[in-house]
């Protein structure tokens, strides 16, 4: 991200880094990681991060030779990337040697500015890297954004991009006012429109301020929350919706056909990462559209 002349952020994206595990989930990501390097003319880096098996590891360090693992992964690397650069933009396949939430990140801090893009089923395998509990270790590990393809996204389509409406789901922390500059600078490049959703928790409603005057409340901050130009190009509506904050966000994802969703995440919240039960990456294998999440 930089600043215009008049401080107006803008979107400065220079890499878009996909971390495969060359399942069916990683391969819709990765069309959405090609859509996206070729909309901003990003380069594209098709990585996977692995650990050497004992029998790959006494032959690289005893023999001194390559090991069968290591030709594998390179293989299926290269096919990938020609699959994906078949439009003509920079492709390179990336692999990796480590653990995929320390090398993926470390791999985009030296592409910067990046953006992570990867898949996950929500499962618990982690035998090839990058699903499960292993997703939502790099999208806490990392201080790029992160888009993740969770297991009830459609396939890409030749509409999938521009993204045309985006949700920013907001619980007015500090980090969620940081996703909303990358929910306007998202906007402003699509030329989508951005839906802002706060969910007042169960807890809150038992509140003795009548509960008109609460959701009145929560407009009003609403209204203040994006800047001042976002009225300009993006046609911004705020919604105030009532319950569990998982429930609230998929559902309006579904009614409203949402393309994008963007999130901010941070260690303790209701939407926080601490553990693989969190809110936060529950909405990401749940939601119908891919989630964006931005940590700070």
């Amino acid at each position: 991200m930089k600043s215009a002349i008049n401080d107006k952020p803008v979107l400065d994206l220079k890499t878009v880094v996909y971390a495969t595990d060359f399942s069916l989930c990683s391969q819709n990501a990765g069309l959405y990681a090609a859509r996206i390097a070729a909309y901003f003319s990003a380069k594209l880096l098709v990585a996977h991060a692995f650990t050497l098996s004992q029998a790959a590891l006494e032959v690289e360090v005893g023999d001194r030779k390559v090991s069968q693992q290591r030709v594998d992964l390179k293989n299926l690397l290269s096919k990938e990337a020609l699959l994906l650069g078949m439009n003509s933009m920079e492709v390179t396949p990336t692999l990796l040697e480590g653990d995929p939430k320390d090398a993926i990140p470390r791999l985009a801090d030296r592409n910067g500015p990046s953006m992570i893009v990867l898949g996950t089923h929500g499962g618990g395998r982690l035998e090839r890297g990058i699903i499960g509990s292993v997703a939502e270790e790099i999208l806490r590990s990392t201080r790029w954004p992160a888009l993740t393809v969770g297991p009830k996204v459609q396939s890409v389509t030749p509409k999938t991009l521009p993204f045309e409406r985006i949700l920013f789901a907001t619980d007015f922390t500090p980090v969620a006012a940081s996703a909303a500059t990358y929910a306007v600078m998202l906007a402003e490049a699509f030329g989508a429109r951005i839906d802002v959703l706060n969910v007042i928790h169960d807890s809150v409603i038992g509140h003795p301020e009548p509960l008109s005057d609460l959701r009145n409340r929560f407009y009003g901050i609403l209204d203040g929350l994006l800047p001042q130009q976002a009225l300009e190009f993006c046609d911004p509506i705020t919604f105030v919706a009532m319950g569990n904050a998982f429930d609230r966000i998929l559902e309006h994802i579904r009614e409203q056909s949402i393309d994008l969703l963007v999130l901010g995440i941070r260690k303790t919240s209701h939407l926080g990462m601490e553990m693989r039960t969190s809110a936060a990456f529950r909405i990401i294998v749940g939601a119908e559209c891919p989630v964006l999440t931005i940590r700070r």
